[in-house]
């Protein structure tokens, strides 16, 4: 098995070798990936040369299985000391939209999932009851986190709606769900990194060691390092949840309860929910399917007799946490939170299930669509932050303009509070106090309607960000996606001097995450459309 694992490695090193001109001593390459697994098996280089969007695909050379953050470090070091370069790419749960996570000629290191499944690389995951943390692999998947914190009553405080994406993949783009308004994103709950820099140096770094690096990781993009290990913030875990939804035909009273209620933040969590999110009802076909597994005895209202402002109506979506201990006062809590909002009053729609049942609900719904074919499908997602003064002018004119009576897909609305984001971090947001996700989760299907098709659907989302452009507002894409200097410039604006001058410190040679198409590497031509040595820092 040794032998046989040894001649595959060797072959693909030789292969290396040969297409990029690598100069590095490949004894030394050997030694560095020996524990891990260098695969230029064709499933492998397939697997890897596409992600969650299906809309683009590159042509890696080969997919590193690593067995430590060693295993990473080794693989960074040959590419940044080798003569004629090659570019490196981390991959998690290949979530990406727009192949971010993809490279052209270069090594894809797979960090979850792979030849690894049995097991994870380098040491288990870690909790330490005392210290409220867990020390995680940064290709670990939030459900396995969850899984390994409840072992000990403990659980995460910030989370993503799916669960199923890796640890480093969210850090390095901020993380965020219904308890960001409270929590923060996940970027601001967590302690300490080990991190990988595009030179081949694995540090620790945190809020004491090496700040540099762990600001400019944390919502990166990948840009800085690929991080290896994080120390996650924890708090005791509740036991169950009531999941409640609440229907509004009128856009103001919906954001002015949005906003109410992501100002309690600082209030007990007796006076507050844990959890505050919306979504966006535009579609006459999912009026009747929104309520999903929610029930409402007491209120048997038909949704489609609500009159709604132009066809559109909005959701507002809470939830209360709570275990034996509360469990006598949760109703008269909820009660009193729900007296002081404006929806609809015969819309209160409910349901009560344990806490890890609802932080894994869109894996349900997961396979759901595995089950109809329908999730290995193009994913033409648009995730935007927008300013809370221009939210009303953005629901003229896309929820009510744009997007019509039809969307193949869900369409998240949301606020947060700017003080929860730590602003030395590298991600960017708008210039107020509170700004809103807007999630477009659409996905492309070939029915026959034309308003489904992956053409029609990209079109749909340059024209929300051309009218954004066109009516000055100044919104800032979330898992941003560009392809020319003076947008990256635009989107970083007053941070892109900072970004600049990190991306010069911790990957000088730009060989990280080239599928962002930041930066080009800086001795490999590249046709992404953006030149590495020509960026300015003005």
């Amino acid at each position: 098995m040794a032998t046989t694992k040894l001649v595959l490695i060797t072959f693909a090193i030789c292969r290396l070798i040969l297409t990029v001109g690598l100069t590095v001593d490949p004894t030394e390459l050997l030694r560095l990936v020996v524990d891990g697994q260098l695969s230029v098996d064709p499933s492998d280089v397939d697997t890897a040369s596409k992600d969650f969007g299906l809309m683009s695909r590159a042509a890696p050379l080969a997919v590193l299985h690593p067995a430590s953050a060693q295993d990473v470090a080794g693989l960074v070091r040959a590419a940044y000391s080798s003569p004629h370069g090659f570019t490196v790419s981390a991959r998690g749960h290949g979530h990406s939209i727009n192949g971010q996570a993809q490279t052209n000629n270069g090594v894809v290191i797979q960090m979850s999932g792979g030849s690894l499944r049995s097991g994870r690389p380098g040491q288990a995951a870690r909790v330490s009851e005392k210290g409220m943390y867990i020390d995680t692999w940064g290709g670990e998947l939030w459900i396995d986190v969850l899984r390994s914190t409840l072992e000990y009553g403990l659980a995460p405080k910030s989370w993503t709606d799916y669960l199923y994406l890796t640890v480093g993949g969210t850090l390095s783009n901020a993380g965020i769900s219904g308890q960001a308004f409270n929590y923060g994103p996940q970027i601001s709950n967590v302690h300490e990194l080990d991190v990988v820099t595009g030179k081949g140096q694995l540090l620790t770094c945190s809020e004491e060691q090496n700040s540099e690096l762990f600001h400019a990781v944390l919502g990166g993009l990948g840009q800085f390092g690929i991080i290896t290990r994080a120390r996650i913030a924890l708090e005791p875990s509740p036991q169950r949840v009531r999941w409640i939804r609440v229907l509004y035909s009128n856009f103001s009273a919906f954001t002015k309860d949005q906003e109410f209620l992501i100002s309690l933040h600082g209030q007990p969590s007796s006076q507050k929910f844990d959890y505050v999110e919306g979504f966006v009802i535009v579609d006459e076909g999912l009026i009747n399917n929104w309520r999903s597994s929610f029930f409402s005895p007491s209120n048997p209202v038909k949704i489609t007799s609500i009159d709604s402002e132009g066809g559109v109506l909005y959701c507002l979506e809470i939830t209360k946490n709570y275990d034996e201990s509360t469990a006598d006062t949760i109703d008269k809590e909820i009660e009193d939170l729900l007296e002081k909002l404006d929806f609809v009053p015969t819309s209160v729609f409910t349901t009560d299930l344990p806490y890890v049942d609802f932080l894994d609900r869109v894996h349900k719904a997961e396979l759901k669509l595995r089950s109809k074919g329908l999730w290995d499908v193009p994913h033409p997602w648009l995730n935007l932050f927008v300013p809370k003064s221009r939210i009303s002018d953005f629901n003229e004119g896309v929820f009510k303009g744009i997007l019509g009576n039809k969307t193949s897909g869900p369409i998240l609305i949301y606020p947060m509070n700017k003080d929860k984001w730590d602003q030395s971090n590298s991600v960017v947001t708008p210039d107020e106090d509170i700004f809103y996700l807007v999630a477009l989760l659409r996905t492309a299907l070939d029915t026959g309607d034309e308003t489904h098709t992956l053409e029609h659907l990209t079109n749909q989302n340059r024209r929300i960000l051309r009218f954004c452009g066109d009516a000055g507002i100044e919104v800032k894409q979330y898992l941003p996606h560009y392809t020319t200097q003076e947008e990256w410039m635009d989107h970083f604006g007053d941070k892109w001097a900072r970004f600049y001058k990190r991306k010069m410190e911790f990957d000088p040679r730009r060989i990280l995450a080239t599928g962002q198409r930041i930066f080009s590497p800086s001795s490999v031509s590249s046709s992404l459309g953006v030149g590495g040595d020509k960026l300015s820092v003005s």
